[in-house]
């Protein structure tokens, strides 16, 4: 009886040792691949111009709710692990290092201003995860081949892109009303500086008539403008131009309603946008030029719409332009992930991420591309718009063909050295 007794408990041991396999007992062999992917986000969180961080971990937490619904990748679902760095580019650096050292992150979705994604491609660089930079609009970025970093893409719009539609549409107004005199207002960082020389270069090569008098350089996070305006009122140009953005923009002209500033001349502006920005404001002056940044009825699609209502009842907002790009930056990373059936490795999701197009909502026609050669997105709206006092806020976009814009992108950036 002892032996049979044995013998049974023996049979038992084993089959709970099968089970154990089945049901993931040996995670080394059978539940690795199954781990949920932990993607991390940089961004910010707080301070003035912490909707750019909101608004883009809304936008991914949307997505990744509708991918993990869908069942994920090789049966792999998502988990959003985010970090604020309070707009500090040395802490962008330090949280990403952590996220992927200590919190197992093995995917970053830089949701950085152009002043932190600088620091977390270099942390990148030394740390081969996949990252995508959702936020950063500084051409050099993904342009400079110097800085190119293997597994980093960018899945933003970025400044020379805007810089050509944005020149061709401020030249045909100045034109039109003999705006010769210009001056500009622009955050004095990389992203301010880099995004304002573009913009004026090809206004003037539009108009060859247009004269730069003079440039004034708040600081990025500036709480008072009181010195810029003054120089802005004292120079009295017929047309400014401003890379402000997020809370800084609104303040900025909050404040110069005050002086009545924006009757004074034509503003043009490549972060107005925002649905949120533009609401912020209590009294925005109508006829302002802005570059497209989100908009629910351009492009004019289901999809878009769609986004629109979906991401509105998650946050009880209009979508931001950096909300829309997140969104889309998921949809690249997602389809990569089904692909290599949810494998993780860098260069293993850079190899299909390198050209890829799909179709997207946002898309000018029907689909947006991550060009192969710099890791950046093309087919997305650029285009140029004015304000209106009711949603949604911007009508009236003039866009500007793809087909012009590589070609003078190709033009600029063989002067800078960079093809």
């Amino acid at each position: 009886m002892g032996k049979e007794t044995s013998g049974l408990q023996r049979r038992k041991m084993l089959q709970g040792a099968a089970g154990a396999a089945v049901l993931g007992g040996f995670p080394h062999i059978a539940g690795a691949q199954a781990k949920v992917i932990r993607v991390g986000m940089p961004t910010i969180l707080s301070g003035r111009v912490a909707i750019l961080g909101t608004s883009s971990r809304a936008a991914v937490q949307l997505s990744v709710k509708q991918f993990n619904e869908m069942g994920g990748a090789g049966g792999r679902t998502i988990e959003l692990v985010d970090r604020d760095s309070k707009g500090r580019p040395d802490e962008a650096a330090k949280v990403t290092r952590d996220l992927i050292n200590n919190d197992g992150c093995e995917i970053i979705i830089d949701a950085e201003a152009s002043s932190g994604s600088f620091a977390v491609q270099e942390v990148v660089r030394d740390l081969p995860t996949l990252c995508v930079h959702t936020c950063s609009e500084t051409s050099s970025l993904t342009a400079d081949p110097k800085i190119h970093v293997k597994t980093a893409f960018r899945c933003a719009r970025q400044g020379i892109h805007d810089a050509v539609a944005g020149g061709k549409y401020a030249s045909g107004i100045s034109k039109a009303k003999d705006l010769k005199r210009w001056m500009t207002c622009s955050p004095d960082y990389a992203y301010g500086r880099d995004n304002t020389a573009e913009f004026m270069e090809f206004a003037k090569r539009f108009d060859p008539s247009i004269e730069l008098v003079d440039q004034v350089w708040p600081k990025l996070f500036a709480p008072d403008y009181t010195e810029n305006l003054t120089k802005l009122l004292q120079a009295k140009p017929q047309a400014v131009y401003s890379a402000l953005w997020g809370g800084d923009l609104v303040t900025f002209i909050e404040q110069g309603n005050l002086y009545r500033l924006f009757s004074k001349f034509d503003f043009f502006s490549g972060g107005l946008g925002d649905g949120p920005v533009l609401t912020a404001i209590k009294q925005l002056p109508v006829g302002m030029n802005t570059a497209y940044r989100y908009n629910r009825f351009y492009p004019d699609k289901p999809g878009n719409l769609a986004f629109a209502e979906g991401y509105n009842k998650l946050t009880s907002q209009e979508p931001t332009n950096w909300a829309w790009q997140n969104s889309l930056a998921c949809q690249f990373i997602f389809e990569a992930l089904k692909r290599t059936n949810g494998k993780t490795d860098g260069m293993t999701l850079a190899a299909e991420l390198k050209g890829m197009n799909v179709k997207s909502p946002f898309a000018v026609e029907d689909g947006i591309t991550m060009r192969d050669s710099d890791h950046t997105i093309i087919g997305y709206p650029v285009a140029w718009g004015r304000t209106v006092a009711k949603l949604p806020y911007v009508e009236d976009f003039s866009p500007v063909a793809w087909s012009e814009i590589t070609e003078l992108e190709a033009q600029w950036k063989a002067g800078k050295g960079y093809a």
